[in-house]
């Protein structure tokens, strides 16, 4: 993955997780719950989604998720020497896409992504696909952990991704903290995620097909409606842009910059981890 070079090292830490804690009801979707309800909703959601989730995403997105997956890790540009921590991302989604990116670019070789993530029935489809694409162990580990506790040791890792998995957490500023502490110094964090849309006449395009139609897809194709429209919500929950960019900021990453994909309806946001 892209480091920072040295040129570029200047005073910086990581805001602790636990130097900045939120009291008070959190959204899911729409409602407004406790912030200990909310993990459990969230996880209830994906247990129920976690074998259609490939449908899921592609109800959500039109199909156009798999290109921003494949711009998503190629802009991220992982070598074979990278270790990648990938949060909430248990089917494998995008673990499959980075060591496929470092083979090609490696004459075959790879590094080695952990996928964490909070949900064992997520990592229970992520094991299977991984066995039936033939990765092995030592290329790819799977590992049940919050993203707002993340169960590794400072400064371990070269790159940490997560892709539409964000905006369910409770505590964001935790997550982000803890993306910025298991980082090596010049470290790279990445996230994709669903985003605002600028533009008034897509806009409203985009709205109608989220509420009116996702839903309805999500109860004919994973008889799941209530999901799917909670996923639709927290779409429009989550912070806009600029927003989401300086809460990177304040956790104490450096060089954060973003650009939108497809008008906005997603969005790649970027940041590094310079010394402290």
């Amino acid at each position: 993955a892209r480091r920072l070079p040295l040129r570029y090292f200047s005073t910086s830490i990581c805001l602790r997780a636990d130097e900045r804690v939120e009291e008070h009801p959190k959204s899911f979707g729409f409602e407004q719950v406790a912030d200990t309800e909310k993990q459990s909703k969230v996880r209830g959601v994906f247990d129920s989604v976690a074998d259609t989730y490939d449908l899921m995403n592609d109800v959500m997105s039109a199909g156009v998720h798999r290109l921003w997956k494949d711009h998503f890790v190629r802009t991220l540009n992982p070598t074979s020497a990278d270790t990648v921590l990938d949060l909430a991302g248990g089917t494998g989604d995008i673990a499959f896409r980075i060591l496929k990116h470092m083979q090609d670019a490696s004459n075959g070789q790879t590094g080695r992504v952990i996928v964490c993530d909070i949900n064992d029935n997520m990592l229970r489809v992520g094991r299977q696909r991984s066995i039936a694409a033939g990765w092995k162990e030592e290329q790819v580990s799977w590992l049940q952990g919050n993203a707002e506790q993340i169960p590794l040791s400072d400064n371990s890792v070269e790159a940490c991704t997560i892709a539409f998995g964000i905006r369910n957490v409770t505590y964001i500023d935790k997550v982000l903290s803890e993306a910025c502490r298991v980082l090596k110094p010049g470290g790279r964090f990445m996230c994709l995620e669903f985003s605002e849309v600028n533009n008034s006449l897509l806009r409203s395009f985009y709205d109608t097909y989220s509420f009116q139609i996702i839903p309805v897809m999500g109860e004919i194709f994973a008889r799941d409606r209530s999901s799917y429209q909670y996923l639709v919500e927290s779409i429009r929950r989550f912070p806009p842009q600029e927003s989401f960019a300086e809460m990177l900021k304040e956790a104490g990453f450096s060089h954060v910059s973003y650009h939108n994909l497809s008008f906005g309806v997603a969005a790649v946001h970027s940041g590094f981890k310079l010394p402290a």
